[in-house]
């Protein structure tokens, strides 16, 4: 793990309008600058940065955060994986915390490998753009293949030469350590000396989502029946191929943003299509879906499209990992170029234009697809039907949420009309193997104690006290956090402060409804009683993300600044929050007291509704009316505050 003072040294040194910069093109606007929301498709601006307060929100689609949450949502890290980007980008070296010497071993050769795959990247570049042999041999043979030069080094594609040892060489004498250069597959150890591993071949890197080269696809050019046409590193602790799509580093924002991934099987489909405009695309590298790399594509969107040849091997291709796809709740179509093409070919040969037209007009329903080549493979053969169906009902039981009960059932309707066959009897068979698996994996189905009729009860005819007042009271708790975070270490009186007053007159688990807010509450008594004065900066990079966000959307409303044409009117002073804290914080707690006493009335009018007995009665009639005097003391109160 990242020691506690690596985050701190990141949290201190970060600038969120050199983060948010990066990636969306700032104007000034007040005191906050202004920009077009890269999360959502907008014409006017909406996307607010404010450099005094370190954070971002969009007042159109309602994203909002800190530099680290901002990473996390548009580079889709995870919260270390951002603290490493920011620990780079401001040359900050990390300390970890790491619980074995195994541990700190494998981080350390990863880096290592990391740090060798780079220098190979660039090594290799230099010889595609530098060298006679690169120029005549590689670079004239991508240029034929239709690549651009731009397009080239964008993806940093380069060249081996043919030469046995010319990297090999180039590597020693940076010192590189022979293992490690062993593991990296770049080299081979033959005849008692390092080798080159590819050479005579174009090298296609291979980044991991945050831009670091994880290893190599290299290409051979010349015909060689003998040779692979493709040698790709050997796994080793950062180059795990069944975790990897080639591309995502290039296509991951242009995923998120059109909602659709499209998963070709080759290095250079994905480079076309790139060059052509149709940037949300990856490749498999030829492998069967796993379920990481579906897990990788989940992370930026819920539709993958799969465009594979048309020829039999690519149907099959195609087939692979279908049921793990609708397992991580993927919506999957297939789109199968015309024979003889790949996608490559295909769009060089039609145009972007017609590629993506082509695209949009052919998706296939994957499970319907699947059927229709089961079915026409089956011919009139009635036992390979009668297995089609298990096969398909299988297939179908793998949408297995709750949520996803409308699609399922909507799947059987449509297959059972394709089969031929009775749509209730197919449910059946579905809904079994469903059960079958679920008391297979997890036997506490099994021991699950039945429902009693007490505890069925309709509640829909029930009326309960806290759903009276849902669309004001996480407004009332909004409010009393805000004034915590905003004024906790301003005076209350003489030797206490608002955050002493505002914790002695709460007791959480009976003010918050809202469990989050209450979490955000303790956190902050915690942090007080430890000797801390807490503010929104401490949660601004707190590593959950969910109470983060929360509380940067507390602290950050749409209209922050009084109009210039405001202030040149009204020359006097214009009365602001931090004038008025006490009055507001005096607010916050009666309108909550408020809201409680309301509930107790309104349960307590319930309970009378009950035929209680006489003397039951006579208690409730008593309690009401003490709670009412109450509420009107409370209610007068308030109304002093707010006249004042």
């Amino acid at each position: 793990m990242i020691s506690q003072d690596t985050i701190q040294k990141i949290q201190n040194k970060v600038a969120i309008l050199d983060i948010v910069g990066t990636y969306v093109k700032l104007k000034k606007r007040g005191s906050n600058y202004l920009g077009l929301c890269p999360f959502h498709n907008e014409k006017t601006p909406s996307f607010t940065v404010s450099a005094a307060k370190e954070i971002y929100k969009c007042f159109g689609c309602g994203k909002s955060g800190n530099s680290i949450g901002f990473l996390m949502d548009i580079e889709k890290f995870s919260y270390v994986e951002a603290l490493r980007w920011l620990a780079n980008k401001y040359n900050i070296e990390i300390e970890e915390t790491v619980s074995s010497p195994e541990l700190k071993i494998q981080l350390q050769t990863s880096e290592s490998l990391y740090i060798i795959n780079n220098f190979a990247q660039k090594f290799f570049s230099e010889q595609l753009w530098d060298t006679e042999e690169g120029k005549d041999i590689a670079l004239s043979y991508l240029k034929h293949r239709g690549f651009k030069e731009e397009t080239i080094r964008k993806f940093q594609i380069g060249y081996n030469p043919e030469a046995r040892d010319s990297f090999a060489m180039a590597a020693s004498n940076a010192q590189f350590n022979t293992a490690l250069l062993l593991k990296t597959g770049t080299v081979v150890q033959r005849d008692e000396r390092l080798q080159d591993n590819y050479r005579g071949r174009i090298v296609f890197p291979i980044h991991n989502p945050s831009g670091k080269v994880l290893g190599f696809g290299a290409r051979i050019i010349k015909k060689n029946d003998k040779a692979p046409k493709y040698i790709n590193t050997p796994e080793n602790e950062i180059y795990v191929k069944s975790k990897i799509l080639y591309g995502t580093y290039f296509a991951r924002m242009a995923i998120d943003k059109a909602k659709e991934c499209l998963l070709v099987e080759g290095y250079t489909d994905v480079v076309s299509l790139h060059q052509a405009g149709v940037e949300n695309v990856v490749a498999s590298g030829g492998t069967s879906l796993t379920v990481d790399q579906l897990r990788l594509i989940k992370k930026y969107c819920d539709n993958l499209t799969i465009i594979y040849d048309g020829d039999g091997a690519g149907i099959k291709a195609a087939l692979r990992g279908l049921d793990l796809a609708l397992e991580e709740r993927l919506n999957v179509k297939l789109v199968l170029i015309p024979d003889g093409e790949d996608p490559d070919s295909y769009v060089n040969k039609v145009g972007a234009e017609a590629f993506a037209k082509f695209v949009s007009e052919n998706k296939k329903d994957f499970i319907l697809f699947q059927l229709d080549i089961a079915l026409k493979d089956a011919g009139t053969d009635s036992a390979k039907k009668a297995t089609i169906v298990n096969q398909v009902a299988e297939t179908i039981s793998k949408i297995n949420r709750a949520e996803d009960f409308t699609k399922r059932q909507d799947y059987v309707k449509q297959v059972a009309q394709v089969l031929k066959i009775d749509e209730a009897g197919l449910n059946t068979l579905v809904n079994k193997i469903l059960r079958d698996r679920i008391s297979k994996e997890d036997n506490k189905f099994n021991s699950a104690s039945p429902v009693t009729a007490e505890e069925n009860i309709d509640s829909t005819n029930t009326t309960s006290a806290s759903t009276l007042f849902l669309s004001t009271e996480e407004l009332n708790e909004k409010a009393l956090i805000r004034n915590l975070l905003e004024f906790g270490n301003n005076e209350w009186e003489k030797d206490e402060t608002i955050a002493a007053y505002i914790l002695k007159q709460i007791d959480p688990e009976d003010t918050f409804e809202n469990p989050q807010l209450m979490e955000v509450f303790n956190l902050y008594k915690t942090w007080y009683l430890q000797g801390a004065k807490p503010t929104d900066k401490n949660f601004l990079y707190y590593e959950n993300n969910e109470l983060s966000n929360l509380v940067i959307g507390l602290m950050q409303s749409e209209n922050e600044e009084l109009s210039s044409k405001w202030k040149e009117k009204y020359e006097s002073h214009i009365p602001t929050r931090e004038d008025l804290y006490k009055e507001e914080v005096f607010s916050s707690l009666h309108y909550l007291k408020l809201r409680k006493i309301k509930k107790l009335i309104i349960e307590n009018q319930l309970e009378m509704q009950q035929n209680p007995s006489v003397e039951q009665q006579i208690i409730m009639m008593q309690t009401h009316l003490e709670l009412k005097e109450l509420e009107m003391r409370i209610t007068k109160e308030l109304g002093t505050v707010i006249v004042k």
